[in-house]
C-alpha cells in the first residue's frame, strides 16, 4: 500500500529524504503549472517554483498533520507568491494562451478543420475570460484544477473564509462556462 502525503511528510521530518523523493515526484508537475500560470514568466515561474520547495524543505521541522499535505504546500506557494506580487507591484496574471514549442497535431482520417477552428475559438475565448477573472478568483480556480482542491481546502491555503473562497470559485466557473458557451 502507498504512503500518502501526510506520512510521507511525517517520515521526512523525521530524517527519510526518499519520502521527500516521492512527495516531490506527486507534486512536481501540478505545482510547477499553478505558479506558471500565476506569474505566467517562465524563469520566474521557475524561480518561484523553487523557493516554495526550499521553504516546505526549511518548514519540515514544523510540519504537523493540519490539513492535508497539498493544502500545507500550497499555502507556502500561496503565501510566496503574494509576497512576490507585494514586492513588484504585480497582479495575479494567468494561463499561457499557448504553450511554446508544442507541435500542432497531425491530421489523421478524422481530420476535420473547422473542429478544430472551433476548438481554437473556444480555447481563445476561455483564455480572455481567464485574463478578465479578478486575481482572487483565478487563484481559487487554479487552486481547483491544477491542485484537486476543495473548497475548504482553498479557503486555508488562501487565508480566506470558506464562503469567500466558494463564492470566488463559483464565480469563476460560472465566468469561464459563460465564456465557452456556444453562441
Amino acid at each position: 500500500m502507498e504512503a500518502g502525503d501526510e506520512q510521507l511528510m511525517l517520515a521526512y521530518r523525521e530524517g527519510d529524504a526518499g519520502a521527500f523523493d516521492q512527495l516531490y515526484q506527486r507534486h512536481k508537475g501540478a505545482l510547477f503549472r499553478f505558479v506558471l500560470r500565476s506569474v505566467r514568466d517562465r524563469a520566474t515561474a521557475e524561480e518561484l517554483y523553487q523557493e516554495i520547495w526550499m521553504r516546505a524543505i526549511e518548514a519540515r521541522a514544523r510540519y504537523e498533520v493540519q490539513a492535508k499535505f497539498t493544502t500545507w504546500l500550497y499555502t507556502i506557494a500561496h503565501n510566496r507568491l503574494v509576497d512576490h506580487w507585494r514586492k513588484r507591484g504585480l497582479t495575479l496574471v494567468s494561463l499561457d494562451q499557448e504553450e511554446s514549442g508544442q507541435a500542432e497535431p497531425r491530421a489523421g482520417a478524422d481530420y476535420e478543420p473547422h473542429r478544430m477552428l472551433e476548438a481554437k475559438q473556444t480555447l481563445a475565448r476561455f483564455a480572455r475570460a481567464f485574463e478578465a477573472l479578478p486575481a482572487a478568483q483565478r487563484e481559487a480556480f487554479l487552486l481547483h484544477e491544477e491542485a484537486g482542491m476543495s473548497v475548504a481546502e482553498i479557503a486555508h491555503a488562501t487565508g480566506a473564509g470558506e464562503e469567500a473562497a466558494k463564492s470566488r470559485l463559483r464565480y469563476a466557473l460560472s465566468k469561464l462556462k459563460e465564456a465557452v458557451a456556444d453562441d
